[in-house]
């Protein structure tokens, strides 16, 4: 079974896809750039960032996860250069995992609305 998640906590789509997609056991979370509810993009790499986990948080809760079953993240960064402070932020938001979930940190050209940095993730319920 595979079914659109959307929740109302996390800004719309920019485009024709799915704020995530469930399927069975498995979550895949779109790409999540640093703007709000109201399509408002934050100022700097440490807003954006936690605007990005909070967002990607907001779609687990609406589809029954949590944190703990995030299994893969994926960040885009423009600018490698804040990779140290995208990297403080992200350990903070996961301090109360024993198990990080594996990841990727890559430097991208661009991004959608001139963002600073995008994060994906899945996740799994095991």
């Amino acid at each position: 079974m595979k079914r659109s998640i959307f929740s109302p906590k996390a800004p719309k789509p920019l485009g024709p896809y799915s704020q995530a997609v469930l399927v069975n056991n498995m979550l895949f979370v779109s790409g999540s750039i640093g703007i709000d509810q109201e399509g408002n993009l934050k100022d700097d790499i440490a807003s954006q960032t936690k605007q990005c986990l909070l967002n990607i948080q907001n779609i687990l809760e609406e589809a029954g996860f949590d944190l703990k079953d995030v299994v893969k993240t994926t960040i885009y960064l423009t600018r490698l250069e804040n990779f140290a402070m995208v990297n403080y932020i992200y350990e903070d938001f996961l301090k109360e995992l024993d198990t990080k979930p594996a990841r990727s940190t890559v430097e991208v050209s661009g991004l959608p609305k001139n963002a600073l940095i995008e994060i994906d993730i899945i996740a799994i319920k095991a």
